[in-house]
């Protein structure tokens, strides 16, 4: 699967809201942990383990209001929702801690 991205708030609504697990990438394009994560992260989108999970980006500086709305204050950060709900963060570029998350997103399926 592609990671795909959020261009707008309403866009990132209707998509927590879908009713699959969805795992979203909170960036920056200065920021270096996550220029480091990113190949990590799409890998996992990759993986037909994964295949019922939802994967998706959102540039903060570009989204600031979606930034804003869910709280980010360090990057990256790695949100799962479900049914438009939060279920759990990772903050930073750990795969282990990226794979956790990616894991309990499938196992919501």
């Amino acid at each position: 699967m592609v990671v795909k991205a959020i261009t707008s708030l309403e866009q990132w609504k209707t998509i927590i809201s879908s009713g699959k697990p969805v795992v979203i990438d909170f960036w920056a394009t200065w920021c270096g942990p996550c220029k480091a994560i990113s190949p990590v992260f799409e890998g996992f989108s990759d993986s037909e383990e994964n295949a019922n999970v939802e994967f998706y980006k959102v540039d903060v500086d570009d989204q600031g209001e979606i930034a804003e709305e869910v709280g980010i204050k360090a990057m990256p950060t790695f949100m799962l929702y479900k049914d438009g709900a939060k279920v759990e963060t990772v903050v930073g570029a750990n795969p282990t801690n990226v794979k956790s998350l990616i894991t309990q997103a499938a196992s919501l399926v």
